[in-house]
C-alpha cells in the first residue's frame, strides 16, 4: 500500500536529484523492465525508452533495452561509459516521468556529475531529443578516450560527522603527490562526507598506496572507481574542446525549472543565457570539481523543499545527500542517527531506487 507523505492534503514542495554514473549496478539490472514497462500507464516511458533505443541503433551501439535485459550483469559492459551513460539517463529519466504530480511541485533540479546532464533534460534546458544526443555522445567519447581515473575515500566518520583534520590531510596528500614527476592529481567531486580524486595512472597508484584502509564497516576505502575516467579534473580539458565543436548551443533552450550546477550556481528560467549553459555544460562542468555538497546545500536553502526526490536507478546517493544536510546542520542533522530517526518517522529523503521510499513518490 501506498504511504501518503502529503499529511496536509496539499502538494508537496520537491527538490528532485538525479544520479550520476556509478549508480547502475548489478543489483539494478532490470529497473526498467520492472519500474517502468508493460503497464497501460507506462506507455510514455516505454516511447521514450524506445527513442533511446532507436537513436542507439542508429550509431550501432547495444540498446538500453538489451542491457537492461541481460540475463546477468557484466561490468565490463554495465559500466562502460557508453553503456552506463545512456542506461542511467533512461532509468532516472522514466522515474522522473513516475512522480506524483498532484502530490509534488518540482520546485527545482540539480544532480551529480553525470546527473547534470539528466538534470538539464528533467528542466527542459535539454529537450528530449537533445539529451539523449548529448548524453550518449559524452558517455561514448569518454569511453573511448578513457583518461586516469577516481578514488573515492570519506571526509567523515561512522556518524557521518567530519573527521577533524582528515581534509587538510589529504590536500597535502594530494599536493606531495603531484611534486612527482608525472604524476597529476585533483580533486573531482565534493559528494557529501566523500572527497573524490581524479587523476592520471601514476598518481592513482600512488594514492592507493598512501591512503590508510578504513575498517570494513566504513566500507572498502580507499575505493577505486571501475571504468570511470578523471571526470571533473583539467585532465579532460581536449574532451571538452571536443564536445563543445561537436555539440551546439542549439541544443540548449531555457530551463523549465530553476537548476542548481556544480558550483552551486543558479540558473533560473527566464534568466537564464542559453549560450552560457552550453559553455559551462560542456566547458567547466566536464574539467573543473563538481561540487555536488555545494549544489545541495544551496538548493535546500534557496528553495527550501518538504521532500528531497532522488531518481533512480540505486539509491547510493542517499548517503551522499544525507552527509551534505548534516555538514550543514540542515533541520538540527547533526549526525547519521539523526537521519535514520528522521527518515524512520518523517521522511526528508525520498530514493526511488528503494521500493519502500519508491512507493510514496509515484502516482
Amino acid at each position: 500500500m501506498k504511504q501518503d507523505v502529503n499529511l496536509q492534503g496539499k502538494k508537496q514542495k520537491a527538490l528532485v536529484i538525479c544520479p550520476g554514473r556509478g549508480t547502475y549496478n548489478k543489483e539494478e539490472l532490470g529497473y526498467l523492465n520492472r519500474f517502468h514497462m508493460g503497464q497501460e500507464k507506462d506507455k510514455d516511458k516505454a516511447r521514450f525508452v524506445d527513442r533511446i533505443d532507436a537513436y542507439r541503433q542508429q550509431e550501432g551501439q547495444v540498446t538500453v533495452s538489451e542491457l537492461d535485459g541481460r540475463e546477468s550483469y557484466a561490468m565490463r559492459e554495465h559500466t562502460r561509459g557508453d553503456n552506463a551513460s545512456p542506461l542511467i539517463h533512461a532509468c532516472a529519466y522514466a522515474d522522473f516521468l513516475s512522480i506524483d504530480q498532484s502530490q509534488f511541485d518540482v520546485v527545482a533540479v540539480t544532480g551529480n556529475s553525470m546527473g547534470w546532464y539528466i538534470a538539464l533534460a528533467a528542466a527542459q534546458a535539454l529537450p528530449e531529443s537533445s539529451a539523449i544526443e548529448l548524453i550518449n555522445t559524452m558517455g561514448t567519447m569518454m569511453q573511448q578516450s578513457l583518461i586516469g581515473g577516481q578514488v573515492i575515500y570519506p571526509l567523515v566518520d561512522e556518524s557521518w560527522c567530519q573527521i577533524p583534520g582528515r581534509r587538510e590531510h589529504l590536500l597535502e596528500l594530494m599536493e606531495s603527490i603531484n611534486q612527482q614527476q608525472g604524476a597529476e592529481l585533483h580533486i573531482s567531486i565534493e559528494l557529501g562526507g566523500m572527497l573524490v580524486f581524479g587523476g592520471n595512472e601514476a598518481a592513482l597508484k600512488q594514492l592507493m598506496e598512501l591512503l590508510p584502509p578504513l575498517p570494513q564497516q566504513q566500507g572498502r576505502f580507499p575505493l577505486r572507481l571501475h571504468n570511470h575516467a578523471a571526470f571533473h579534473t583539467p585532465l579532460l580539458k581536449k574532451i571538452s574542446d571536443h564536445a563543445l565543436q561537436r555539440l551546439p548551443s542549439e541544443l540548449f533552450a531555457a530551463p523549465s525549472l530553476p537548476l542548481i550546477d556544480g558550483r552551486g550556481h543558479i540558473w533560473q528560467p527566464l534568466s537564464s543565457d542559453t549560450q552560457a549553459l552550453h559553455q559551462y555544460t560542456l566547458g567547466h562542468q566536464v574539467f573543473q570539481p563538481y561540487d555536488f555538497s555545494k549544489a545541495i546545500e544551496v538548493s535546500v536553502k534557496e528553495f527550501a523543499p518538504d521532500r528531497i526526490i532522488i531518481l533512480g536507478p540505486g539509491s547510493t546517493l542517499g548517503g551522499a545527500v544525507a552527509q551534505a544536510l548534516i555538514n550543514i546542520n540542515w533541520q538540527g542533522l547533526s549526525c547519521k542517527e539523526d537521519f535514520i530517526r528522521q527518515q524512520k518517522t518523517d521522511p526528508y529523503v525520498l530514493a526511488m531506487g528503494l521500493e519502500e521510499q519508491r512507493a510514496m513518490v509515484v502516482s
